[in-house]
């Protein structure tokens, strides 16, 4: 029996490794099968922003865990694609308060169609498609992990649940709250974002992504005529600009980086309007909070001009303190399979970002292992899938133990 696999007592070691790879070997017997749903779950295009596109392919991915036996439920949208949310509980005599959440998104950035450009295919013991690393790879992870794990009739003492969005790429406007909420309720939360490099590191350290737009107000005039007369908005949004530069400090993490910028109407006339859009990036929590308050206390530097910022950050960091425990955890998991597994720093966001920022316990990118996301080269390792899929159903065993 696989439960309390991850048990620390030395006697327990050498069955409990045997027991490990013996699941592994049972889930790579199991590969073309994976690939076989894989291609099913690419084949079902999912843009963010085609709600019927992202649906269908919701009710798909329900269809595949209730077959196995788990209790799918759609959190039905009105503004963006339904989510879906999969319970796999455990017996109420034995339950523990506390679950355990897996995340993951259904929804991706290509549009419909790419399909014709990009079909699924298979080559060089890869397999490329639109959205076969971000993320359905890590949607099938999860299915055969469960799979193994009722292989072994492990029955734990905390339920799992499963959140799967359609808002991710997006900045998970309408499934933020639902994330938080369960979060809440969970002991720890495991994130199928795709691995870190071809080595498949886990992703234990996140900068926190934000957008902030400076909007500058001056005024119009003839510059050739009168120019005096006017204030220079895009003057004034020049110097706000060299100002916004000495807030980046790369050393730690932060940076601040103008990535639009737009004004003025004619050649020959002083400019009323201007708008400078930054991109936003801190490994910290206080950093975060700090870069806000000196975006929103700039001042005018021209006399009568105006500036005003808006927006801020939309993701918190996810900082090494929140994964630190749960990656110990993942390395017994990997020894325990005879795999190597290392973590690495992950400069963009994910969902996991809002659950670290609430204090819970968060392990990111434990999905597929690849390349290339978001371009016309995705794709993923296939041999690696069984593998990845074996790491988080020895994972979940120890942490839905009664020892943990």
């Amino acid at each position: 029996m696989l439960c309390v696999l991850l048990a620390v007592s030395i006697r327990h070691k050498m069955t409990t490794s045997r027991q490990a790879r013996a699941l592994l070997a049972g889930l790579r017997a199991r590969q073309s099968a994976m690939v076989g749903l894989l291609g099913r779950f690419v084949r079902a295009e999912s843009p963010t922003d085609v709600k019927t596109a992202v649906d269908r392919f919701g009710r798909l991915v329900a269809a595949e865990w209730r077959r196995r036996g788990a209790r799918a439920t759609i959190l039905r949208q009105r503004r963006a694609g339904n989510h879906v949310q999969v319970v796999w509980p455990a017996p109420k005599a034995r339950r523990k308060s506390g679950q355990i959440l897996v995340l993951g998104h259904m929804d991706t950035v290509y549009g419909l169609g790419t399909l014709r450009a990009m079909p699924f295919r298979q080559a060089r013991g890869r397999a490329f498609g639109p959205g076969v690393f971000d993320m359905k790879g890590g949607l099938v992870i999860a299915l055969f992990a469960l799979e193994a794990l009722q292989a072994t009739g492990c029955v734990p003492s905390r339920r799992l649940v499963f959140l799967w969005t359609s808002d991710e790429e997006t900045g998970s406007a309408t499934s933020r709250a639902i994330i938080e909420k369960a979060a809440l309720r969970s002991d720890a939360v495991l994130v199928l974002e795709p691995a870190g490099g071809l080595d498949g590191r886990l992703k234990t350290r996140r900068r926190g992504v934000g957008t902030a737009e400076l909007i500058v107000t001056g005024r119009a005039a003839h510059a050739g005529l009168n120019p005096q007369s006017g204030i220079n908005a895009v003057q004034e949004m020049a110097l706000q600009a060299a100002r916004i530069a000495r807030i980046s400090d790369p050393r730690r993490g932060i940076t601040v980086s103008p990535t639009l910028a737009a004004g003025g109407t004619r050649s020959n006339v002083i400019p009323a309007s201007a708008r400078l859009v930054l991109d936003l990036r801190a490994e910290r929590q206080s950093d975060m909070r700090r870069i806000e308050r000196q975006l929103k206390s700039l001042r005018p530097v021209l006399p009568g001009a105006k500036v005003e910022v808006r927006g801020g950050f939309s993701r918190p960091p996810l900082e090494r303190e929140a994964s630190a425990a749960l990656f110990a955890r993942a390395q017994e998991a990997a020894r325990a399979l005879g795999l190597p597994l290392r973590e690495t720093f992950a400069g963009g966001g994910s969902d996991g970002n809002f659950t670290a920022a609430l204090g819970v316990p968060t392990l990111d990118g434990l999905g597929a292992v690849g390349e290339a996301p978001h371009s016309p080269n995705e794709n993923v390792i296939l041999n690696a899938l069984p593998e990845r899929a074996a790491l988080l159903a020895v994972l979940l065993d120890a942490l839905t133990s009664p020892e943990f």
